[in-house]
């Protein structure tokens, strides 16, 4: 995989080349790529894809384009630059709000910097778009927001009003005196109803966009899971985060052998079909149930950051997670 950034006056042109693996072939093209470049919002990638901006094989493609083994994928998208960002009037699912921070639903296919990728859209427009009452430490890249999540993982996110607060709170992470809990459909059952993975994490050793198991020189990564429903071939659990490493719980719950479904980077599918429930070969036009990574931060527990007051906060889980949940209670019921 290479990569380089052209600049010129206006902005500049973002190239990026994939030379594929086995391990991914059959996958979509829209969905190899959203996995492959984090930045980049599923909407975005798919608007490339039919601009013709991605070429496999130096041939334009759809979407929907199976990936094979040896396949090379070049993506040219031309960037904006400049150091304003942008306010954007984005609705936000907010749970609670005072003078002093908000706590936010986010939901799933939405960046939260402005990135390479992705200038607007992001959670940081939205941010902007609502209130300019937000911390300035970091500049309105930051817009006050306290702790990150995954493009595709949805949920609970805190954002601080001064930067007092984000002083403030910024120390309980550290202290690792929050207590975040997710929800993770997952491959497989496990044996266990509940574990510790103690596991340290770093970089992968040949992908830069993924993390992996690092014994030796790695960081200290504690995650605990519980097993709240069974099924067939599948789990729902609640899984605590007793550190907050990059893609912790997805490399962990991987390494264990339960990738969260339709992880497109740690494991080997992107998408999940009824379908395959089911045991047939998805059609070209099926829907899938769920497109990005069955993970949502559904809870968060904290000190106030002015009043020393103890606060709790849970978002139910998005559309997708609720009709994934439904229908394998329906399908694959014990």
């Amino acid at each position: 995989m290479t990569h380089s950034d052209d600049r010129g006056e206006g902005g500049h042109t973002f190239r990026q080349r994939f030379r594929l693996r086995k391990r991914v072939e059959g996958r979509r093209l829209d969905q190899y790529l959203a996995a492959a470049l984090p930045d980049f919002s599923r909407t975005a990638l798919q608007r490339l894809i039919r601009d013709g901006h991605v070429v496999v094989n130096g041939e334009p493609a759809k979407p929907s384009y199976a990936v094979r083994k040896n396949d090379v994928i070049d993506v040219a998208a031309e960037l904006p630059s400049g150091p304003a960002v942008a306010a954007e009037d984005i609705p936000l699912d907010i749970l609670y709000e005072d003078e002093h921070l908000l706590a936010i639903n986010k939901p799933p296919d939405m960046v939260v910097h402005p990135a390479k990728g992705h200038q607007g859209g992001t959670l940081v427009n939205a941010l902007l778009g609502h209130t300019r009452s937000l911390a300035s430490a970091g500049g309105e890249l930051r817009a006050g927001i306290v702790h990150r999540l995954d493009r595709d993982t949805s949920g609970v996110i805190l954002a601080a009003k001064s930067d007092a607060a984000l002083a403030a709170l910024q120390q309980q992470f550290a202290a690792r005196t929050v207590e975040k809990h997710y929800l993770a459909v997952v491959e497989r059952e496990p044996e266990l109803d509940a574990d510790l993975i103690d596991l340290p994490l770093g970089r992968h050793p040949r992908n830069p966009e993924m993390g992996a198991v690092r014994r030796r020189d790695g960081k200290p990564a504690q995650t605990i899971y519980r097993v709240s429903r069974r099924f067939r071939g599948f789990a729902l659990l609640d899984v605590q985060i007793l550190t907050g490493r990059t893609h912790q719980i997805r490399i962990h719950l991987a390494h264990i052998g339960h990738p969260v479904v339709a992880d497109g980077l740690y494991s080997d599918r992107g998408a999940l079909y009824r379908s395959d429930l089911l045991g047939h070969t998805p059609d070209d036009d099926e829907t899938p149930l769920i497109d990005r990574q069955a993970l949502h931060a559904h809870h968060i527990a904290f000190t106030h950051p002015t009043t020393g007051t103890p606060m709790q906060f849970s978002a139910p889980p998005p559309p997708d997670i609720t009709h994934l949940l439904h229908t394998l209670s329906t399908l694959r019921s014990h």
